[in-house]
């Protein structure tokens, strides 16, 4: 990542602090560090979990007990073993790794939360996105996650942003603080034997939530928690939601949120949902003309367009109001050339979608990124953060050119805004 966009995720983040402590002069070195170990889960799902195949312990994990009670300091053992095939990984990706250290840091003062985390990346920084390129005719996908099978065949090169999530639950989702994200994995969702498009869309749930296939969901959310088809009506998931049954979706993202130093706000419960608003990123793609929405501006950024000899080699964000014009179809565009599929805009982002400040960084194969988030939020989508209050989170990154379940994720760790937990948030001078 160049030092032009650096200095930019750096001044938003201090702009959009004002008033709250700058987390650039926060000294770190005070804030105790907490090393969170993650592992690669394979195709270890929620309903894999309550299966046979969980062998001693598929009556515990019905039971209730917490994932980490039989599998305490077992997570490199794990994630090495899982990483390289065999029944939860029938697409075992070359070079992957099964595991590594989160570091996380937590302080908070009267305006603000601020985690702080680090973690060794598995090759270069992922700061791309896969992108629309011209074939002379149409725009279409360029570039895709190692986990694809069209980048495993070498159709496609392997192209995807790195990324740090974290899931926050403050105990009123049933069973999430002793088993954590795997609440949220089922069979039927990308990568987990995916449904196919006739499925998703003859499921009554998903037509009802206008969506067109199977994303991160909470057991509570279906008649039958093992059975994705199955689905409670929209005013009993409704009511789910108002009485707080949903876990917070924070997440950084190299390429759609860096740049523009944000972090995007999300919930999961029937549905991977980002909260109400408008995100700081959005498609380029026009569903009219198919064709792009912006292109680069000539003048800031050196071409209208990427050229393929330059991916990996440059920052190829295309930014609102920062090197992004309307996009010309005269412009007399060349088999080849590739634009971005997502355009940036802080200024765009608003309401709850728009809560979450972050910047990262990455020297020496380390990112380092630091998220602000408000106390006190009361979004009805939110998890507030408060004084005195314990949440249940897991963390989980991706990294190394690839998404959905090929990252590593975390057992459950509890955060403590000024109060004893596994993660303690120490207050601000």
């Amino acid at each position: 990542m160049n030092k032009s966009a650096l200095i930019l995720s750096c001044a938003v983040l201090v702009a959009g602090a004002a008033s709250a402590a700058d987390p650039a002069t926060i000294d770190w070195s005070k804030i105790p560090a907490v090393k969170v170990p993650l592992f690669y889960p394979g195709q270890s799902s929620y309903e894999w979990l309550r299966s046979a195949d969980h062998k001693k312990a598929q009556k515990e994990t019905i039971e209730g007990q917490a994932c980490i009670s039989c599998h305490k300091n077992e997570e490199k053992a794990l994630g090495e073993k899982l990483v390289k095939g065999g029944d939860l990984e029938p697409m075992p990706v070359k070079g992957k790794n099964g595991f590594l250290e989160l570091s996380v840091q937590a302080a908070y003062d009267a305006k603000n939360a601020y985690f702080r985390y680090q973690w060794k990346t598995n090759g270069k920084a992922g700061i791309e996105y896969p992108y629309y390129r011209f074939d002379g005719k149409a725009w279409k996908v360029h570039g895709g996650p190692r986990l694809d099978q069209a980048v495993q065949d070498g159709q496609q090169p392997a192209i995807y942003e790195d990324r740090l999530s974290m899931m926050v639950d403050d105990g009123k989702v049933p069973m999430f603080a002793q088993q954590g994200c795997w609440l949220s994995c089922h069979e039927g969702e990308r990568d987990l034997n995916a449904a196919t498009k006739e499925e998703a869309a003859d499921n009554g749930l998903l037509k009802a939530i206008k969506k067109t296939d199977v994303r991160k969901y909470l057991p509570a959310s279906r008649s039958d928690p093992q059975d994705w088809t199955t689905g409670k009506s929209p005013d009993e998931i409704a009511r789910i939601k108002t009485a707080g049954g949903f876990v917070d979706l924070i997440q950084w993202r190299a390429h759609r949120t860096n740049p523009v130093s944000m972090a995007d706000d999300g919930y999961v419960l029937e549905y991977r949902n980002f909260d109400a608003g408008k995100n700081a990123f959005a498609s380029n793609m026009d569903g009219t003309t198919k064709q792009p929405k912006f292109m680069f501006d000539t003048a800031k950024f050196g071409a209208r367009a990427v050229a393929v000899a330059d991916l990996g080699k440059k920052d190829h964000f295309l930014i609102k109001g920062a090197n992004a014009v309307p996009f010309d179809p005269n412009a007399g565009w060349k088999e080849g050339d590739l634009l971005p599929r997502y355009v940036l805009s802080a200024a765009e982002a608003a309401g709850s979608g728009a809560d979450n400040k972050a910047s990262g960084s990455w020297n020496n194969g380390v990112w380092t990124v630091v998220l602000v988030r408000p106390l006190n939020l009361a979004n009805d989508d939110d998890k507030a953060f408060a004084e005195g209050k314990v949440y249940n989170v897991g963390f989980a990154v991706h990294d190394d050119n690839i998404t959905t379940r090929g990252h590593q994720v975390s057992f459950v760790r509890t955060v403590g805004i000024g109060t004893k937990a596994d993660i303690q948030a120490v207050k601000l001078p």
